[in-house]
């Protein structure tokens, strides 16, 4: 029989929920726009500090603006550099590979294109396969979002064998920017895609469009072919592909530990990062709905400067101004017990505050109670991806022309 908690328990669980209710938000800035939340709680959630401490190891450096990391089963990682269109091998002793991975595919590597995701196969123990998102250059000049496997060879000079596109985004566009492409694999072994509109308004205008896969994550199997059960099979002038749409640009996204969903935290424009469950054929807004902003002094509204419509999707939280979200876990590790639930998002220091920007919610069902931003000494720098190692420790990857794999242990 289960033991059940204790009054006193329950007492302090209580009173512990009720100090963080009436604590001031841990966001001090001042808001870039004048949006108010649809409900109580959407954004700035009362500051939460669990007091964790925390030691700081660099385990790497010498990369080149490294984008996403994945733990080998035997606890060596696969880092992608993104300008570089590059994937290392980085030793469990932290020793970068000299040699790269070899017969990566090509990449489009101005703006934000380049190698971005790299994800193993559910069954990599068995097929050694892995997953790849890269911009894409066309022959005329446009580019777009690809995802691409192949088997990967150990050696003193590794590569992929029978690499294979097995998604393409349609159209191509001639964009530098937005290509999201975060990969995450569902329990049932499909590959959910982030993708990005391109930022250009030829782009944007086709997030809401069903017929165009810009904007829009989409669900595929594991060699590319159309899952069944997906929403818009067989709707006429519909892709497929779609799982979906209105979205602006998905860089960070994860299973739930408990539930299995698929969850996002999407880069908005100037203001309006925001939390989703990304739902079976839901929309998300994008651009007809926003709490953000366009860049620039002037701050104009995005299309009609809605945040609400029915039939669209209302964030569960969003940040204003923007923390620059690019990659997200949810903590499931035994090093920080206090910390287990907890959504952290890795992202670009806020202006005014030192250090890397790590976020952490803590959540009660879909509603967030509380927001902590841990303080991580040293220069301002843009943590790209991060990860939960398998020995419990988070690992972060430190964007830039030296970057870095860091670690974070409990001390």
């Amino acid at each position: 029989m289960p033991r059940l908690p204790s009054l006193l328990t329950l007492g302090l669980a209580a009173a512990s929920l009720a100090a963080a209710s009436q604590a001031a938000p841990v966001e001090t800035r001042p808001p870039t726009t004048a949006y108010k939340p649809a409900f109580e709680g959407q954004t700035r959630a009362p500051e939460e500090r669990l007091g964790v401490a925390f030691r700081l190891e660099v385990v790497t450096e010498g990369l080149k603006f490294p984008w996403s990391l994945a733990f080998l089963p035997d606890g060596r990682m696969l880092v992608t550099e993104r300008s570089e269109g590059k994937l290392r091998v980085v030793g469990k002793d932290g020793a970068l590979s000299p040699t790269p991975v070899g017969n990566v595919p090509a990449v489009f590597s101005q703006g934000q294109g380049g190698l971005l995701e790299v994800a193993l196969d559910p069954a990599f123990a068995k097929n050694r396969l892995v997953y790849l998102s890269y911009a894409e250059p066309q022959a005329d000049g446009t580019n777009n979002t690809a995802v691409a496997r192949g088997k990967l060879v150990d050696g003193p000079t590794p590569r992929l064998d029978g690499v294979t596109v097995i998604y393409r985004q349609a159209p191509s566009l001639a964009s530098p920017l937005h290509f999201g492409g975060r990969l995450v694999f569902a329990r049932d072994g499909k590959l959910f895609v982030g993708q990005g509109e391109r930022s250009i308004p030829a782009g944007q205008r086709q997030a809401q469009d069903l017929a165009s896969l810009l904007g829009k994550v989409v669900r595929i199997n594991a060699d590319g072919s159309v899952p069944k059960d997906n929403p818009f099979v067989g709707r006429p002038g519909a892709r497929p592909e779609i799982w979906s749409y209105g979205n602006r640009n998905v860089q960070a996204a994860a299973l739930h530990p408990q539930t299995g969903e698929l969850w996002a935290v999407e880069f908005g424009p100037q203001a309006g990062d925001e939390v989703n469950i990304l739902r079976k054929g839901k929309d998300y807004g994008w651009p007809t709905i926003s709490y953000g902003v366009n860049y620039g002094p002037a701050r104009t509204p995005i299309t009609g400067g809605e945040t609400q419509r029915p039939g669209m999707e209302q964030p569960l939280y969003y940040w204003d101004p923007t923390i620059a979200p690019s990659g997200m876990i949810f903590y499931t590790g035994s090093q920080f017990p206090a910390w287990r639930g907890s959504m952290f998002i890795s992202g670009k220091r806020p202006q005014g505050q030192p250090g890397g920007a790590v976020t952490r919610l803590t959540w009660k069902g879909e509603r967030v109670t509380g927001e902590e931003r841990l303080e991580i000494p040293g220069e301002p720098v843009n943590w790209r991806d991060i990860r939960q190692g398998p020995d419990g420790a988070i690992y972060l990857l430190k964007d830039g022309a030296n970057g870095q794999i860091v670690k974070l242990t409990a001390r």
